[in-house]
């Protein structure tokens, strides 16, 4: 196991799978067994998911709700993510916390830094839902601020490609992988890794990201056993 304490940040359009529109079951159930296979190794770990299968915000209108509040719903959007991974999670036999940045307490703790560490030390897997409880910020940046607070070796960021391109290969045949790049060279070329808020904290922090595919069975496991992964981004 090369890291001790990770953040894993999931996109909430790969819920959908082949969906065009909420939560695909199975890509649910396959995401709570990597994890699962995951914490065999001993890491601790958190998990930020976004909501984008359920609403993204303002893109999601045309104007008619008012940009604070549709980001509230976005976090709102989040909060059934994360209450749809934490069940996946838990009928696996896992033992899971659910922490809001906004009060919900029938369903959430309060986000607590130190409560939140506490869970990891003991091998909970805690989620934090609702993003940083601010409107005007992605749950990217939700995920780099929790991983700051918690103080985390790493946030490995699960997405559907392999890593990070000099062009989206989905689109560009040509385009080449790198097998690590340094912040300042994402900043240079322009590539689309975080958005400039998150990768900015990460940066100032000295947090490095690991973009990976999570859809390839045992990808997870094997980032955090320190195989060449994905495309590490550090100092």
């Amino acid at each position: 196991m090369k890291y001790k304490r990770v953040l894993l940040k999931l996109s909430g359009e790969a819920l959908m799978g082949n969906k065009s529109f909420g939560i695909d079951h199975n890509i649910l159930s396959q995401y709570a067994k990597e994890i699962k296979a995951a914490l065999e190794t001993g890491v601790e770990l958190a998990i930020v998911i976004g909501g984008g299968n359920i609403f993204r915000g303002i893109q999601q209108t045309d104007g008619s709700i008012d940009r604070v509040q549709g980001d509230y719903m976005g976090m709102l959007a989040t909060m059934i993510n994360s209450m749809a991974l934490q069940s996946a999670l838990e009928n696996l036999g896992l033992y899971t916390r659910l922490m809001s940045a906004i009060k919900m307490e029938q369903i959430s703790e309060p986000f607590i830094r130190r409560r939140a560490v506490r869970h990891l030390e003991k091998g909970r897997v805690v989620i934090f839902g609702a993003g940083t409880g601010n409107p005007y910020f992605t749950t990217d940046t939700a995920a780099s601020l929790r991983a700051i607070e918690i103080e985390a070796d790493i946030i490995l960021k699960g997405t559907r490609v392999d890593g990070i391109y000099t062009a989206d290969p989905e689109k560009d045949e040509t385009a080449e992988k790198y097998e690590s790049i340094s912040f300042s060279e994402v900043y240079e070329k322009g590539l689309n890794v975080m958005d400039m808020t998150a990768f900015t904290l990460c940066n100032e922090n000295n947090l490095p990201i690991i973009v990976f595919d999570m859809n390839a069975k045992g990808n997870l496991k094997k980032v955090i056993s320190g195989d060449r992964v994905g495309t590490l981004v550090e100092i």
